[in-house]
């Protein structure tokens, strides 16, 4: 049996398409659909990113609560650029509590300030009540950031920057990414020089390019 999301994507895939697509008798279908997004831990960046545009063409419609959740599931494809498209399309009238909260935690995440990210998570947990996956989506984006900035890393910073995750699940998020522990708690990522890929890079001279360059220099 197909999801509620699936049955959904294919009827606003076509809603999306054409003139309708700015038309505000639309808006309560495509709220649906986001909150439907977040209840599923699914994601349809330009189904979210229409229903921001219906809201600055309409702003008596605009809801916080579905712009929270489009935020919020902006924030769970990082590093994609989806969080900062979406918060250039809210008004900054818009920009009270939560919204307001929201920007800063994506702040935090986006220059990598992790442990301050967490430490005012916890103090918003309401936040995310309603979004199904939003922390392991985020440990997802730190362990992206930390496999391309450390070779090495102590446990106890990759436990902070994950969020004070337990022995168990730090084991876990180091068997998803291959990485490996030594006895004295430091955890090998990975060499730097693995992913310099060498490129041999080869120029074509044709005949008449030297023999113009010839002429001219004589």
């Amino acid at each position: 049996m197909s999801s509620t999301f699936e049955q959904m994507r294919t009827n606003v895939g076509e809603l999306l398409r054409g003139i309708d697509r700015y038309n505000p008798e639309n808006l309560a279908t495509l709220e649906r659909y986001v909150e439907t997004q977040a209840r599923e831990n699914a994601y349809d960046l330009e189904a979210n990113l229409a229903v921001l545009k219906l809201y600055q063409f309409n702003p008596a419609f605009f809801q916080t609560s579905i712009t929270s959740q489009i935020l919020l599931k902006a924030l769970t494809n990082l590093p994609h650029t989806d969080f900062t498209l979406c918060k250039c399309m809210i008004d900054q009238t818009h920009e009270e509590r939560p919204i307001r909260q929201i920007l800063y935690l994506g702040n935090l995440l986006e220059t990598c300030h992790f442990q301050s990210f967490w430490q005012g998570l916890e103090e918003n947990r309401e936040l995310i009540d309603g979004i199904t996956g939003f922390e392991d989506s985020v440990r997802k984006f730190i362990c992206h950031v930390v496999g391309i900035t450390y070779q090495n890393i102590e446990r106890r910073l990759l436990a902070e920057m994950l969020g004070d995750q337990t022995d168990v699940q730090i084991r876990s998020w180091l068997s998803k990414y291959g990485w490996t522990e030594n006895e004295d708690g430091q955890i090998f990522v990975y060499s730097q020089e693995e992913n310099v890929k060498p490129k041999n890079i080869v120029e074509k001279i044709d005949f008449e390019s030297v023999s113009s360059i010839m002429a001219t220099s004589q």
